[in-house]
């Protein structure tokens, strides 16, 4: 199962003011951010890199920032470890043991990111070891297996979640009988509920006040299912959108319905919730297989989500599930959401910024200057961060004098050309290749959206990366034929 992660989060202490982004999706775990004044535009080479530090080991833990330090989890040898760096120079201040290793033919080590709650740090490695750190020192407070404790079992790809830390609990799925999720004291592990008898999903939990109470839901390894926070009470449960592969998505609350997904051939719901004085249902507005978020966790924005559809980029409208377009240049990948952009990572090592656009996704140009390595990419007040296996690094996407802004749906790679609608921009030459487009597969792409129209017309070609395939990376527009072209526009 490979990955690619993105989160927003400030970076530096050097804006006093800055925003927290103490855990895994930032501060609702929303994959949203409330940074402002960052670029509209990228300069040609991709943001500057302020530092560079390595030694982080292997994982695919992402990033967590509280006052100006930096959070996450790294695999050295037959360690798990969590880590410590000063955000704005790169400096090492800590590391601390946190689970055995954890070796799997997709990734070895750490999945999960770990959570910031005041002077703590709570971190579960991919053994089911969760380690609670000062924050300060790095001095180990308590840990405990929780697979072991309540007799769970590790899944297929590793225990991968974020702890949840709600009031004076740490929420965690160990996926045991009678304790697929658990609740534990927060400064001491002392268990506080157990619930349920699902496997443990890869998803991590969230929690929001509705119906008179406070409200727990998570991705088991077999539903969506909604728990009374303070006792642990299973009040409903949803088990249309689950695969029994891997479930992995964050599900996303807003005023009273929550959206879920996932992918293999599944696809996503919403629920409108129900109830009051602690009893709340949950009912399905719209099933549908348009949204199939495979690693990637959904952002909302206003009244739209933006997700991955298996590896397609997808708009769609939250309330009646209408897709609104998508986009396959990116792959499959990660998006965040900052200053009224959304930050793309794709699988194949292409870094992305757009700007959030209901109607559609135009001017895309996958240039080749910035495809460097690329895992979780963080984007802040100063920098966006992004890790290898083994190094992380900050580039700054700060607003500054002589960076242009970019128009409408313009989406920036790297080197950037924003085109006007309408405009022609780019073609392809069919007649220098010996299998031209059959009638068939163009009468079969007519009915489809354009953007999917050109994905169709450009999969026909099977070859790894031909130049029609690479045309079609790069821009996305309209695909019509004019003699011998294939021409894209905006």
């Amino acid at each position: 199962m490979t990955s690619r992660r993105l989160f927003l989060a400030a970076s530096s202490a050097a804006v006093a003011s800055a925003a927290e982004w103490p855990q895994w999706r930032g501060l609702a775990r929303d994959g949203k951010s409330a940074e402002s004044g960052l670029l509209k535009q990228w300069p040609a080479a991709g943001p500057k890199v302020v530092w560079t530090a390595t030694g982080l080991g292997e994982g695919y833990s992402s990033y967590s920032i509280s006052a100006g330090k930096l959070y996450t989890q790294g695999q050295q040898g037959r360690t798990e470890y969590v880590l410590a760096y000063d955000a704005a120079t790169g400096k090492k201040l800590w590391a601390t043991p946190a689970g055995g290793s954890y070796n799997e033919s997709r990734g070895n080590g750490p999945r999960g990111t770990p959570t910031v709650d005041g002077q703590m740090l709570y971190g579960m490695s991919a053994d089911g070891t969760l380690t609670v750190i000062n924050k300060a020192d790095g001095k180990k407070q308590w840990e405990m297996n929780v697979v072991d404790k309540f007799g769970g079992q590790v899944i297929h790809w590793g225990m991968s979640e974020s702890p949840l830390i709600d009031g004076n609990k740490v929420i965690v799925q160990p996926g045991g009988r009678g304790a697929s999720v658990v609740a534990l004291d927060k400064t001491n592990g002392k268990t506080l509920w157990k619930s349920g008898n699902d496997t443990a999903g890869y998803a991590s939990a969230i929690a929001f006040d509705f119906g008179g109470i406070r409200n727990v839901v998570t991705f088991t390894g077999e539903g969506i299912v909604g728990m009374n926070a303070a006792t642990g009470e299973l009040l409903w449960r949803y088990d249309k959108v689950a695969n029994r592969t891997a479930n992995i998505a964050t599900p996303l609350y807003t005023n009273g319905h929550l959206f879920v997904s996932s992918d293999y051939g599944t696809g996503c719901a919403l629920l409108k919730l129900s109830g009051a004085g602690g009893k709340v249902k949950a009912e399905e507005v719209y099933f549908n297989r348009d949204m199939r978020n495979h690693y990637c966790s959904s952002v909302l924005v206003g009244e739209h989500v933006y997700g991955f559809s298996s590896n397609i980029l997808t708009c769609m409208k939250l309330m009646t599930g209408e897709v609104t377009w998508r986009d396959r240049s990116v792959g499959k990948g990660q998006l965040i959401f900052a200053d009224g952009m959304l930050y793309l990572q794709g699988e194949d090592r292409v870094l992305a910024l757009a700007e959030d656009w209901p109607r559609r996704v135009s001017g895309l140009d996958a240039a080749r200057a910035f495809r460097r390595p690329l895992v979780y990419p963080r984007s802040g007040q100063v920098d966006l961060f992004r890790r290898t296996q083994l190094i992380v690094h900050p580039h700054e996407i700060q607003s500054a004098p002589g960076y242009g802004v970019a128009g409408p749906g313009a989406l920036w790679f790297g080197e950037q050309v924003q085109q006007p609608f309408g405009r022609e921009i780019a073609s392809a030459d069919l007649n220098e290749r010996p299998d031209q487009i059959p009638d068939h597969v163009l009468e079969e792409s007519a009915a489809l959206h354009p953007v999917d129209q050109l994905g169709a017309l450009f999969d026909h070609f099977r070859d790894p990366d031909p130049p029609n395939l690479r045309m079609a990376q790069r821009i996305l527009g309209i695909g019509g034929r004019k003699g011998g072209e294939i021409v894209l526009a905006q």
